[in-house]
């Protein structure tokens, strides 16, 4: 699940009310409330949510997807990521010589021992010593570099917190922090059906810790899908810059995403509504799938908005272009090419470098002025409020 942000540039589209004013299709939310209406979403199940959790959808399509590995937490782990404040587990003694964000010891459980006199804070991961190894073993057979996700959400709102500014972990705490500091991870925790339509108790969440292999991605050739009633009607770029290449390769990516989807995704995943998430790295011939996400308001439109993507038109029937060969010369057959929609150099998206992203998560803003001054002035920040927050302590014991 991602952010819901409402796109600031929306495409004039045909197939829109004639009396649709810009202002509403940038801000269709807040159209439907002024207005006493509701945007005309199928109903959002709790099954339809399960569906897109990591670990219900990656056994089928597993030979598709980024080299992964998921990790099942008990229920004792699950409540230290709920439990206020950070605490990691003390770090063991290791020969690698670059730092990482637990290496300081200022959040370790093992912190001043000797001089709280007994009343440090115990090691949290006594509770759950088992899925600490596993994830340990995990990471090492990943080539000791991982990223990290929960069922539906990757923390990457919390890249400011890490040392390398983004979700590259190195240790189980590396991976701890990233998910404690992370809204994401929280909303995945506490609030996974939120919004949906049938009533009835929440089923059980059966939650996994999700590690990738570490890569660096071009954000350019990643892409969000849209499926309504089991077609594809859209494609946009996730990464909202200007990127020059793509124009020239819009047809060739727009068929190879949706000969992947034919043959790959269209009748195997379990909803007729849906959207995924896709990486195409040069020569841009083999189609990585990503994530799956909901059809559902709390899922980000991107460049579009949701009044468009329920309002596109479809094709009646699933069609190939291979098929238009095979149609008869006197017969002209129109085939339904979906929506593809890149970043102009003209558009106000092609500037969002200028603003960090997920910049409403970096929370509080002392913390995020300490984090892009370097590893030393997060350090120095961080042991600066370990010593507040431990005389704060003191002077409750007093």
């Amino acid at each position: 699940m991602t952010e819901v942000t409402s796109p600031s540039y929306i495409e004039p589209s045909p197939h829109l009310p004639a009396d649709m004013t810009a202002q509403q299709l940038q801000q269709p939310n807040e159209t439907a409330v002024d207005e006493g209406l509701r945007l005309p979403f199928p109903p959002v199940t709790k099954e339809h949510i399960l569906n897109c959790s990591y670990h219900n959808w990656h056994p089928r399509y597993r030979a598709v997807t980024p080299k992964a590995r998921l990790v099942p937490l008990p229920d004792a782990f699950i409540d230290y990521l709920r439990a206020d404040g950070i605490v990691l587990p003390p770090e063991e003694n290791t020969d690698n010589p670059e730092w990482s964000d637990a290496d300081s010891g200022i959040f370790s459980g093992g912190d001043n021992e000797e001089e709280d006199d007994g009343h440090g804070q115990q090691d949290p991961s006594l509770q759950w010593r088992d899925t600490h190894d596993a994830i340990e073993r995990t990471i090492e057979e990943l080539g000791g570099k991982v990223a990290p996700k929960l069922n539906w959400s990757a923390p990457k709102d919390a890249n400011w917190i890490a040392a390398t500014n983004s979700m590259e972990c190195r240790t189980p705490n590396d991976i701890y922090l990233l998910l404690k500091a992370s809204d994401f991870v929280t909303h995945d925790l506490q609030q996974a059906f939120d919004d949906t339509d049938d009533s009835g108790a929440a089923p059980t969440i059966q939650y996994h810790l999700v590690l990738r292999k570490w890569i660096v991605l071009n954000p350019a050739v990643e892409f969000r899908c849209f499926v309504r009633n089991r077609r594809l009607i859209a494609i946009c770029q996730r990464d909202l810059n200007y990127f020059d290449f793509l124009f020239k390769m819009q047809d060739k990516l727009r068929q190879t995403i949706q000969e992947f989807f034919d043959v790959r995704i269209r009748d195997s995943f379990p909803d007729p509504n849906f959207t995924f998430d896709v990486y195409i790295p040069p020569p841009h011939g083999k189609v990585w799938l990503v994530d799956f996400n909901p059809w559902a308001l709390r899922t980000d439109p991107l460049v579009f908005s949701w009044l468009e993507l329920l309002t596109l038109p479809e094709p009646d029937e699933p069609v190939s272009e291979d098929s238009l060969g095979e149609a008869d010369d006197d017969e002209a057959e129109e085939v339904f090419r979906p929506e593809f929609r890149l970043v102009r150099r003209s558009d106000p998206e092609a500037y969002s470098f200028t603003t960090a992203q997920y910049s409403a998560h970096k929370l509080p803003k002392d913390v995020v002025d300490a984090s892009r001054g370097g590893e030393g002035s997060l350090r120095e920040f961080l042991q600066s409020l370990a010593e507040q927050q431990q005389h704060e302590n003191d002077s409750g014991d007093e």
